[in-house]
């Protein structure tokens, strides 16, 4: 069955719901006694109930691919391009480091851009030495 997004009724209304920032909007079971959502009643949003489910094959995975959750650099080296990374909280000279190793694997990381960093930090050195000829 396709990946259904389900809402909780009203999230194009309010703003406090969800109308201009589709962040806040999530799922929330109907409660309420004259509910008409709660009631399943035609015309209104689905609720979620069983069947609803992705597929075992499809689930968890990202493009067909694993996901894998990177901590440290000793799990950065392990992983593979079979698998999807996202990279965990690391500081910034580790940063620098899986950067670097990830380039060398030409690994795939969903939530970080290692050619952005490793442009700007040739970049920022570049004018410190500037700076500092200029303090000379």
């Amino acid at each position: 069955m396709a990946n259904k997004k389900f809402l909780r009724r009203n999230t194009t209304q309010y703003l406090r719901l969800g109308k201009k920032r589709k962040k806040v909007r999530k799922w929330q079971r109907p409660k309420g006694r004259h509910s008409k959502m709660r009631q399943k009643r035609k015309g209104y949003p689905v609720n979620v109930s069983i069947g609803f489910r992705k597929d075992s094959r499809t689930r968890d995975k990202i493009n067909g691919k694993k996901v894998m959750l990177i901590n440290n650099l000793e799990e950065l080296k392990k992983a593979n391009n079979e698998s999807v990374l996202i990279l965990g909280k690391i500081g910034g000279k580790k940063k620098i480091e899986a950067a670097k190793i990830a380039k060398e694997k030409n690994l795939n990381i969903i939530n970080f851009n290692y050619n952005k960093l490793l442009k700007k930090i040739s970049n920022n050195k570049i004018k410190n030495e500037e700076n500092k000829e200029k303090e000379k």
